[in-house]
C-alpha cells in the first residue's frame, strides 16, 4: 500500500510538473495562446451556451422561474409518451435495416470480384450528397392517393401511403450510406490471410463468414447502427411530411414551439429528443473506439483474390442491383415530377414549375447558395485549426475543447435551432433574423466532420516532421501554416464539401432561425409540401441537386489544381536541414 500511495504521489506529481510545463510553452507563444483562447470562447457562444439555455428553457415556467412542470406533464402525457417512444422504435428498426443494406453495400465492394463497383459506390452515396424531403416526394408520387403504382398501375384508389411504414422505407435509404461508409472501412482492413487460412483448412465460405469475417466486423456493425439510430432521431424532414399521424419527438418540439408558442414545454421536448441521442454518441465514440477485433500483423502480406465465388457473387450483384434499381426509380420519379403538369391527372410535360420556383423563391435559392459559400471555408478551417490543436498541442483543457467541438453531432438540429433562438434574442448577442445567426448554425452544426477528418489525416503524419521545424527554431503557427496546413488540404476539402452540402441542405437546424429577410430553399420546399405543391417541391429539388453536383465539380477542379502536380512529401530529415538554413539565414530568429 505504501508503494502505491508513493506511485500515485509520484504520478501527481509528473502531472502537475507537466501541466506547468504546457503553461510555460503556450505562455512563449503569444499567438498560440490567443488562438486557444479565441476557439474556446467560440465553442462557450455557440455551443456550450445554446445547450444551456435549451436545459434552462426547459425547466423554468413562462414566468422564468424554476420548475420542472414541463417534464411532469411531457410525463403524465400518454400522447407525448407515445411520441417519445415512436421515435424509440423508429429508431431502432432504421438502425437495423439501414445497417444491413450498408453491410451489403460494404461487404460486397470490399471483400468480393462483383463488377460494377464504382456504379454501386455512387449510388451508396447519392443520399448523403441530396436534398431533404426528395424520397419522401418521390414516395407519394409512386404510392399515394396519385400514385403512379398504386393507382396507375395497380388501380388502387386512396392508398394511404403517409405513416410508419413509409418513414421507415425512407430513412433507411436515407441512412444507409453512413453505414456503408461505416463498414467499409471496417471490411476493408481485414487481413484476407485470416480468412484464407480457414479457407484452406477446409472451411466453408459461410462458416468463415460467420465465425471470422463478422466477429471481427462486429464494432463497425455497432458503431454504424448507433451513427444511423442518431441521424433517424434527428431527422425532420422525413417525418415532418410522410409521417401522418405518426408522431416524433423532432416534429412535435416544432409544432409546440410554432403551433403553441410554448418556447419552454418545446425547450423540454427537445431535451428528451437530446438524451437518447447524445447516450449513443458517446457510447459510439468512446467506447466502442477502445474496442477492436480487426487482426494487425504489421508484417508484410501478399495481394490475395477477393470472393469470385458464383453463388456469392451473384446473389450479391442481385441483391445491390435491386436496391439500387430502387433508389434510382426514386429519384427519377422526382425528376419525372418536376416536368409534368399535374401529378397523376395530367403528365403533360412542362417546365412552369422551374419558372414558378425561379420567380417565386430564387430569392431563397440564392440566399442558401450564398450562405453556404460563407459557411464551408469558415467551418472548414475551424475543423482544421480545431484537430490540429487537439492532436498536435498541449495545453489544459485540449479533453474538454475535443469534447465540445464533436458535441454538435450529437445534438439534433431542433434542439440546435431552439438553443440558437433562446440565445440569441437579446442584447449583447442580438443575432436573430440575420445572416450571421445562420452561419453560425451552419458552421457550427457541420464542423464535427471536419475535425473529424483533420484528427484522421494528423494521425497519419509522422510527428517527426513538425518536430524538425520546433527544433530549428520555428514557432506553432509557423510550423501549421507552412508544414501541416498543406499536408491537410485533402481533408480541409472533404470537411468543405460536406459542409457546404449540409448547409444547402439544413432544415431542422434553420427551421427556426429563418426569417423574411433571410428565406432558405429548404425552408420553401417545406412550405410547398404543405401547400401540397409536390410538382413544384420536385422542381425546387431538382435545382438544389444541380447545384451542389456543380459545386462538388468546381470545389474537385479546385482540389486538382491545387494539389497537382502531387509534390513528393519531403522527409523530416529535408525538412529539417531546409528549416536549419532558413533560421540561420534569418539570425536564427523565431517566425510566425
Amino acid at each position: 500500500m505504501a508503494d502505491n500511495a508513493a506511485g500515485k504521489a509520484q504520478g501527481k506529481k509528473l502531472t502537475y510538473l507537466s501541466g506547468r510545463n504546457d503553461m510555460t510553452m503556450l505562455l512563449r507563444q503569444p499567438l498560440l495562446l490567443a488562438t486557444i483562447v479565441i476557439v474556446f470562447v467560440m465553442l462557450l457562444i455557440f455551443v456550450v451556451l445554446p445547450i444551456f439555455n435549451v436545459f434552462r428553457m426547459g425547466s423554468t415556467d413562462r414566468e422564468g422561474h424554476f420548475s420542472l412542470g414541463n417534464l411532469f406533464s411531457i410525463l403524465a402525457s400518454s400522447s407525448e409518451r407515445e411520441t417519445f417512444f415512436n421515435s424509440m422504435k423508429l429508431g431502432v428498426i432504421v438502425a437495423v435495416l439501414a445497417t444491413l443494406l450498408g453491410y451489403l453495400f460494404a461487404f460486397a465492394i470490399t471483400r468480393t470480384e462483383m463488377r460494377g463497383k464504382r456504379f454501386f459506390k455512387a449510388i451508396a452515396t447519392l443520399p448523403i450528397i441530396s436534398p431533404p424531403f426528395i424520397l419522401s416526394l418521390s414516395i407519394i408520387f409512386l404510392f399515394g392517393r396519385q400514385g403512379l403504382i398504386t393507382r396507375g398501375l395497380l388501380g388502387i384508389r386512396n392508398f394511404d401511403v403517409y405513416g410508419i411504414h413509409s418513414l421507415i422505407v425512407v430513412q433507411s435509404l436515407s441512412f444507409f450510406p453512413v453505414a456503408y461508409l461505416t463498414l467499409s472501412g471496417i471490411l476493408g482492413s481485414i487481413d484476407d490471410s485470416v480468412e484464407d487460412a480457414a479457407y484452406s483448412l477446409g472451411a466453408t465460405r459461410g462458416h468463415i463468414f460467420r465465425t471470422v469475417t463478422l466477429p471481427l466486423s462486429l464494432p463497425g456493425v455497432i458503431s454504424a447502427m448507433l451513427l444511423v439510430f442518431i441521424q433517424s432521431m434527428e431527422d425532420f424532414s422525413n417525418p415532418a411530411v410522410i409521417a401522418g399521424s405518426f408522431s416524433t419527438l423532432s416534429v412535435e418540439a416544432y409544432r409546440i414551439i410554432t403551433g403553441m408558442y410554448d418556447l419552454h414545454r418545446g425547450s423540454m421536448m427537445a431535451i428528451v429528443l437530446l438524451l437518447p441521442t447524445v447516450i449513443a454518441y458517446l457510447l459510439q465514440k468512446y467506447w466502442l473506439r477502445k474496442k477492436s477485433f480487426v487482426t494487425v500483423t504489421g508484417k508484410p502480406t501478399q495481394k490475395r483474390r477477393k470472393l469470385h465465388e458464383r453463388h456469392i457473387v451473384y446473389p450479391l450483384f442481385a441483391a445491390c442491383t435491386l436496391v439500387a434499381a430502387f433508389v434510382i426509380l426514386l429519384y427519377g420519379t422526382a425528376l419525372m415530377g418536376a416536368v409534368v403538369r399535374t401529378w397523376g391527372i395530367n403528365y403533360e410535360l412542362t417546365l412552369s414549375h422551374f419558372a414558378f420556383v425561379f420567380s417565386m423563391g430564387g430569392d431563397a435559392l440564392w440566399n442558401s447558395i450564398k450562405l453556404a459559400i460563407y459557411a464551408a471555408p469558415v467551418g472548414g478551417l475551424l475543423g482544421m485549426l480545431i484537430a490540429y490543436l487537439t492532436v498536435r498541442v498541449r495545453f489544459p483543457g485540449r479533453r474538454a475543447m475535443e469534447v465540445i467541438s464533436l458535441l454538435t453531432f450529437a445534438i439534433p438540429g431542433t434542439v440546435l435551432g431552439i438553443g440558437y433562438v433562446s440565445s440569441f434574442n437579446q442584447l449583447p448577442l442580438l443575432f436573430t433574423g440575420t445572416a450571421f445567426i445562420l452561419v453560425a448554425a451552419f458552421v457550427f452544426r457541420n464542423m464535427p466532420v471536419a475535425i473529424e477528418a483533420g484528427t484522421t489525416t494528423l494521425l497519419q503524419i509522422d510527428k517527426s516532421i513538425e518536430e524538425a521545424s520546433s527544433i530549428s527554431g520555428a514557432s506553432s503557427g509557423y510550423s501549421f501554416r507552412h508544414i501541416t496546413l498543406p499536408l491537410l488540404r485533402s481533408a480541409f476539402f472533404s470537411g468543405l464539401v460536406y459542409a457546404f452540402v449540409r448547409a444547402m441542405t439544413a432544415v431542422s437546424a434553420v427551421i427556426f432561425l429563418v426569417s423574411p429577410r433571410w428565406p432558405l430553399a429548404t425552408k420553401m420546399v417545406f412550405s410547398l409540401f404543405e401547400a401540397s405543391r409536390y410538382s413544384d417541391a420536385a422542381a425546387y429539388v431538382t435545382i438544389m441537386i444541380a447545384i451542389i453536383l456543380v459545386a462538388i465539380g468546381v470545389i474537385n477542379l479546385v482540389v486538382k489544381i491545387l494539389l497537382a502536380p502531387r509534390a513528393k512529401v519531403p522527409k523530416p530529415q529535408e525538412i529539417q536541414k531546409a528549416l536549419q538554413s532558413f533560421a540561420l539565414a534569418n539570425g536564427g530568429s523565431r517566425h510566425e
